[in-house]
């Protein structure tokens, strides 16, 4: 099963959760902006790939914004030629506004992360030669105040729903890729990924994830997940 119908299924399941009244805003940039996340599967999704990255779920100013997992606006629209339309979320909170690729908010994650693939590899096409970068789940979730709900903190009763979901997906997504190695970008990703693929013939690991919230990553993100990469055997 290619990664399209692995996402065709996934948005289908995510449909019909409900995930209560504490989550005001739930954004899908997988449906409005659906182009430019087609683009990036079409691009760089054609397996196998040696080494999976995923993260836990799109932020405001990245893939909220192109659909693209860490999708900071200009590193995905230089670096990784990606571009086209972005609509609206079905609601828009007025705090969390998506202009696409027009938007001139920087994601710190998605520049650190991007950043250091561009650095290490100069083109896009050589650093996908050997990796694939997902979201474990393509949702986004604020409440009434515009505040980003992480899907760990979700209500028990949609939380289970929703991993059944993703942890399906992401299971269909490393047997597309054949990886040897799947890594957690933190330790929600890292935790899914161990739960989703036990029983596939993979290797899953953690690097820190690049967020100004860890305290780790402000100190040198770059050396920090070098290190935690060649510790698991992975030369760059």
């Amino acid at each position: 099963m290619d990664i399209f119908s692995t996402n065709r299924i996934m948005l289908n399941d995510l449909a019909g959760i409900d995930f209560g009244h504490q989550v005001k805003c739930v954004y899908n940039p997988l449906i409005y902006a659906a182009e430019p996340a087609r683009q990036y599967l079409k691009k760089y999704s054609e397996p196998p790939r040696e080494i999976v990255l995923v993260g836990m779920n799109p932020g405001p100013w990245g893939m909220a914004q192109t659909g693209v997992p860490f999708g900071e606006v200009n590193i995905v629209r230089d670096w990784m030629g990606i571009t086209g339309y972005v609509g609206k979320p079905e609601t828009e909170h007025p705090k969390r506004p998506v202009t696409g690729f027009d938007c001139t908010r920087s994601e710190v994650s998605g520049k650190r992360l991007w950043g250091w693939a561009r650095d290490q590899y100069g083109s896009a096409e050589i650093f996908f030669n050997r990796f694939f970068v997902a979201n474990y789940c393509p949702l986004i979730f604020f409440d009434e105040a515009g505040r980003n709900i992480t899907p760990d903190k979700l209500p028990v009763h949609c939380k289970k729903e929703l991993f059944d979901v993703c942890n399906g997906a992401l299971e269909r997504t490393v047997r597309y890729m054949s990886p040897s190695h799947v890594i957690g970008i933190g330790a929600f990703a890292h935790s899914r990924c161990v739960e989703s693929l036990s029983n596939l013939d993979v290797q899953t690991g953690r690097i820190n994830h690049p967020s100004p919230a860890n305290p780790a990553a402000n100190r040198g993100w770059t050396d920090l997940i070098e290190g935690e990469l060649s510790d698991m055997g992975i030369e760059l």
